[in-house]
């Protein structure tokens, strides 16, 4: 047969209910099974039959002869599978997993039980890519005659969408994301009564969608279930009062991660190390020969030291995963010195950034036994040493050691303090009372959150408030002021990505997560081995997101194909972002006054909130020639999508994708 071609596009999809059932593309009727079809095997321990194949012209048993022809497309490689996609001649795509023929079910195989057939499916499936659930088992009296297993995304996913007349409908819109594609792959068996054994009549091989690969069993349904083993360790565990959670971690850790691991932290719920190892005088040494060790043997890993006399005083490492996340999503950088996570009180730096699922992800981390600006510098320059680009924007707290070594060594960068770390302080400065009894702490987080005013905006309404609360000569609220330009978000509204980390309390959490691994008791490479455990946490939380990403379709709720192309386009958390723009342009950003100027139309869009009231106006130009668009509320450039007054304006041209030059690939 040509490599080009193959026939093996699945079945029509249930069997006939009767007692006799024939395929419906093949001329075999699985009740009538002739003895010379079907030759056992004479080794007794095996389950399977040797199968010899009656007349057919494609010479494959596994392939009726009526099958319609498919067109090779491409060979695919995803998460350590490997898929041969084909186009059938209406267009649709299958997805043929490329498994060693050694393990691909033959028809008319005999099995000697029902656990040899789910045996050899499941030994089949976990090469192939994808997993799988019972399907619907036919009974004659006590005697079960037929049992199917199914690909698990088959079945049919259900669909809503708003109605974008009714303004109602968008309080009851939920974005739900179903894994279900209606896939035909499965495999029958017929029990025959009088052998007393399994006969497989159906095999399908193709799928209607990706293949998940092996690196993601371990999210799906049947790779969760706990089994005997996992549950007895489990059991164990408690009865050394240690939880659930704590049973999961030690048992990823000894498996060698997450993903070899029956059960997900949802699952078990846990983790934990119980043995503290008494490692004495030898602990700085003990960590630097295991971050070398690493170095040896592990690919890009990058570590530095900085040694005075006999003494530790700085240490600094990231992976290559780190170093790739930085290559990546490098753009904004957060760095937060603020734990003391071991007993020889030494500040824990984690460099922290957001990935494309929105999240948390670690550039690097670093140790150093001071605050001073000589450590931060040494910290700062290997950083870059490591990685070897300066991020765009860097945001700290407000150490005036930490301001001197960033202005030093990140000279290209933008640096500013992050904001949650100077509010965070507001209860300690302003007296308990004055917060208690007025709205002044909601009003002050909503005048400084507020991403849509500009600096004179901000500076206006600011003195307004503390004028209403008599808080104009408050030391420490002068003493912000006098530096709001550089923590206040409306005062860098126009640098790229600049609200990507909207408060560096996600470095804070993703600090206060390490800090959570280990304590002030911890030794170095007790603090490292936590380290390690927090870090696998994080990464593991990123794949989930991205087989979310990778197996599921959103809920569309407008009837836009714009709104199709959004989800086709970003990931599962961003697509969540952008869909509520796109709602929200239906209703909310109702058009003013229109100008041109050249080739460019000016929109005036109302920003409305939920009551429609008209919150603020901004200038939508969309340039006609180039299909050019920019938004005065400069969500792009701040986050890198478009906004929902850009959305509106799209509707005037009937823009039904996204201009490539506004697809920003952090997000994708």
């Amino acid at each position: 047969m040509d490599d080009n071609v193959v026939a093996d596009l699945p079945f029509d999809s249930a069997p006939d209910q009767s007692e006799t059932f024939v395929d419906a593309n093949s001329d075999f009727d699985i009740d009538h099974i002739d003895s010379h079809q079907l030759i056992e095997r004479s080794d007794e321990t095996s389950s399977s039959a040797t199968f010899i194949p009656s007349s057919s012209s494609s010479g494959n048993p596994n392939i009726p002869d009526n099958e319609p022809v498919l067109s090779f497309l491409r060979v695919e490689e995803r998460g350590g599978a490997t898929s041969r996609v084909y186009s059938s001649p209406d267009g649709t795509i299958f997805w043929k997993p490329d498994v060693d023929p050694t393990f691909v079910p033959v028809l008319y195989s005999v099995y000697d039980s029902w656990e040899a057939v789910s045996d050899m499916y499941e030994t089949y499936v976990a090469k192939a890519g994808f997993s799988t659930r019972l399907g619907t088992h036919k009974h004659s009296g006590d005697v079960t005659k037929h049992r199917y297993i199914l690909c698990n995304r088959a079945g049919k996913p259900k669909q809503k969408t708003i109605d974008s007349s009714d303004k109602s409908s968008l309080s009851t819109t939920k974005t739900v994301r179903s894994s279900l594609t209606d896939c035909d792959a499965c495999i029958r068996v017929k029990f025959d009564v009088e052998t007393r054994q399994f006969v497989l009549y159906v095999f399908r091989e193709a799928h209607n969608h990706e293949l998940i690969g092996p690196d993601f069993m371990d999210f799906t349904k049947r790779r969760r279930k706990l089994d005997f083993s996992t549950q007895q360790f489990i059991h164990q565990m408690s009865l050394n009062k240690l939880g659930p959670n704590i049973a999961h971690r030690v048992q990823s850790s000894l498996k060698g991660g997450h993903h070899n691991v029956h059960g997900s932290t949802t699952d078990f719920k846990n983790f934990s190390r119980s043995i503290r190892l008494f490692i004495g005088n030898r602990d700085a040494k003990l960590v630097m020969d295991t971050l070398q060790a690493r170095t040896e043997n592990l690919h890009n890993f990058f570590y530095e030291c900085l040694v005075v006399g006999s003494e530790l005083k700085s240490f600094f490492w990231a992976d290559d995963v780190s170093r790739c996340n930085y290559e990546v999503f490098g753009d904004v950088l957060s760095v937060d010195a603020t734990y003391r996570t071991n007993v020889y009180r030494m500040i824990f730096v984690p460099f922290t950034g957001v990935d494309h699922h929105n999240k948390c992800v670690l550039f690097g981390a670093g140790m150093i036994s001071d605050e001073t600006i000589e450590s931060y510098t040494w910290l700062l320059s290997t950083f870059l040493k490591a990685h070897l680009k300066q991020p765009v924007l860097v945001l700290t707290d407000q150490d005036s050691s930490m301001k001197e070594a960033v202005t030093s060594v990140f000279n290209e960068s933008v640096h500013h303090f992050c904001a949650w770390h100077i509010m965070r302080k507001l209860p300690s400065k302003i007296l308990g009372e004055i917060l208690a009894n007025t709205d002044l702490r909601k009003s002050i987080h909503k005048l400084v959150w507020n991403l849509h005013i500009d600096k004179e905006t901000f500076e206006d309404r600011w003195h307004e408030l503390f004028a209403k609360y008599d808080l104009t000569d408050h030391e420490w609220l002068s003493q912000i002021y006098e530096i709001r330009s550089e923590w206040v978000p409306a005062f860098f509204r126009d640098v790229p990505m600049s609200c990507l980390m909207k408060t560096t309390s996600r470095s804070e959490s993703s600090n206060a997560h390490f800090k959570v691994n280990s304590s002030l008791s911890n030794t170095l490479l007790q603090f490292l081995l936590c380290f390690d455990t927090a870090l696998d946490w994080q990464r593991n939380n990123q794949r989930k997101m991205e087989f979310e990403t990778n197996t599921t379709t959103p809920e569309l709720h407008t009837p836009l194909p714009i709104e199709r192309h959004v989800a086709a386009v970003y990931t599962s958390s961003l697509f969540k972002k952008v869909q509520k723009e796109i709602k929200f342009s239906l209703f909310y950003c109702p058009v003013g006054d229109t100008r041109t100027v050249g080739d460019t139309k000016i929109y005036t869009v109302s920003h409305n909130n939920k009551n429609f009231v008209t919150v603020n106006r901004y200038a939508v130009s969309f340039n006609v020639a180039d299909q050019s668009v920019m938004c005065s509320c400069l969500l792009f450039p701040r986050i890198g999508y478009l906004c929902r007054h850009v959305y509106h304006v799209f509707r005037f041209y009937d823009t039904n994708r996204i201009p490539d030059r506004y697809i920003n690939r952090r997000w994708t």
